[in-house]
C-alpha cells in the first residue's frame, strides 16, 4: 500500500532469502552508499536513529490510528521489560505473535513489515525479514509433507516474521484435512522457538476469531490481536491521492469529485469484495492504463498533460 524505507539490512535478508542475486545486492548497497555520501540521503548509523526513522514511516501511513497506538504500546512495553531485566527486575515474559484482523487492503501486510523492522533494530529479531505464505505454501497433499513444509517455512523466517495471511483457511477441512496439521506444527514451533521467529496469522475478523477456537493452544500463544478498521471514504480519498503523487500525477478536480463518489468505505459498498487501498490501487492504475491510451494518438504531449489524470481516464473504473 506504501512506500517504505529499505535499509542495508533489508537488502542483505533479500539476498539471504534468494529475493535478489548477491550482484544485485552489491549494487543496491552501493548506490545507498554513494546517496548517503552525497547528501542524497541521511546517513543514519546507530539503531535508535533507524527506529526513529522508521516509527515516521509508520506515522506517514494514512488512517490506522489505533494499530499505530499499538504498536507504540508493544514498543514501549519490550523497551520497559528489558530495562528491568538490566537492573534485575522480575520482566514479564515478551510473547509477541499476533493476530491481524481486518479485511482485505487495510495495510496488514504493510504493518507487519514495520513491525519486522521495529523488531530488528530493538534486538527482538536479529533480521526483521517478512516471509509472507498462504494456505498452498504449508499445506502439503499427503501424511508427512505438511509438516515438511510447514518446517521449510519456519525457516525461512528464523530471526523474522512468519505472516499467513487468510490463515482461517488452514481449519476448513476439518479433523482429516492436512490443514490440522500445519495448525500444530505452528503451535508447537511458537513454543520450542518462541524467540527465533514471530508468527502473524492474519484474517477477516469474523473467520478468524472462529479459527482461535479450532486449537485450544492458539489464543493463548497469540495474545496481541490487532484490529485493522476499514478506510473512510476521507482516507481513501487520501491514499489515492498519495499513490497519485508518489508516481508523478495530479487528478484534475472532475476526476477528484468523482473518484470521491466512487470511494465508499466497504461497510457502504454493494459489492463485498471491496478491497480498501487495493481497491484504490487499482482504480489508480487502470486510470493511468486509460490516460495512456488517450494521449498516444497524439503528436504533441505537454509535461502537465503527462502528469494528469482526467474525469474520461476513470469513466470505466470501478471497484
Amino acid at each position: 500500500m506504501e512506500m517504505t524505507t529499505v535499509w542495508p539490512q533489508d537488502v542483505l535478508s533479500a539476498m539471504a532469502d534468494g529475493a535478489i542475486t548477491p550482484v544485485e545486492a552489491f549494487r543496491k548497497l552501493r548506490e545507498m552508499d554513494m546517496k548517503a555520501k552525497s547528501g542524497t540521503t541521511s546517513a543514519v548509523n546507530t539503531p535508535q536513529q533507524r527506529l526513529e526513522d522508521i516509527f515516521r514511516e509508520l506515522d506517514g501511513l494514512i488512517g490506522l490510528t489505533e494499530v499505530k497506538n499499538l504498536i507504540r504500546e508493544i514498543h514501549a512495553f519490550i523497551e520497559i521489560q528489558k530495562r528491568r531485566q538490566k537492573e534485575q527486575l522480575i520482566a514479564d515474559p515478551m510473547v509477541l505473535h499476533m493476530i491481524f484482523k481486518g479485511n482485505p487492503g487495510t495495510g496488514k501486510t504493510t504493518v507487519a513489515r514495520i513491525i519486522g523492522k521495529i523488531f530488528r533494530e530493538m534486538g527482538v529479531l536479529n533480521r526483521g525479514h517478512l516471509i509472507e505464505v498462504e494456505r498452498a505454501d504449508i499445506v502439503g497433499e499427503y501424511i508427512g509433507h505438511t509438516a515438511q513444509k510447514t518446517r521449510e517455512q519456519l525457516k525461512k523466517a528464523q530471526g523474522g516474521i512468519l505472516f499467513i495471511d487468510e490463515a482461517y483457511s488452514l481449519a476448513r477441512g476439518g479433523e482429516k484435512d492436512f490443514g490440522k496439521e500445519a495448525i500444530d506444527c505452528l503451535v508447537k514451533a511458537m513454543e520450542d522457538k518462541k524467540d527465533d521467529f514471530i508468527l502473524i496469522l492474519a484474517g477477516y475478523q469474523q473467520e478468524m476469531e472462529t479459527f482461535l477456537q479450532t486449537n485450544p493452544g492458539l489464543r493463548s500463544r497469540l495474545p496481541i490481536h490487532i484490529d485493522f478498521a476499514d478506510y473512510s471514504q476521507n482516507e481513501l480519498m487520501k491514499i489515492a491521492e498519495k499513490m497519485c503523487l508518489q508516481r508523478q500525477y495530479q487528478l484534475s478536480d472532475e476526476a477528484k469529485n468523482s473518484l470521491l463518489k466512487r470511494l465508499q468505505s466497504p461497510k457502504e459498498q454493494a459489492d463485498n469484495h471491496f478491497g480498501n487501498a487495493r481497491t484504490v490501487r487499482n482504480m489508480i492504475e487502470k486510470a493511468i492504463r486509460r490516460q495512456a491510451v488517450r494521449l498516444i494518438a497524439k503528436s504533441h504531449i505537454t509535461r502537465e498533460e503527462l502528469m494528469l489524470l482526467e474525469l474520461a481516464d476513470f469513466a470505466e473504473v470501478k471497484t
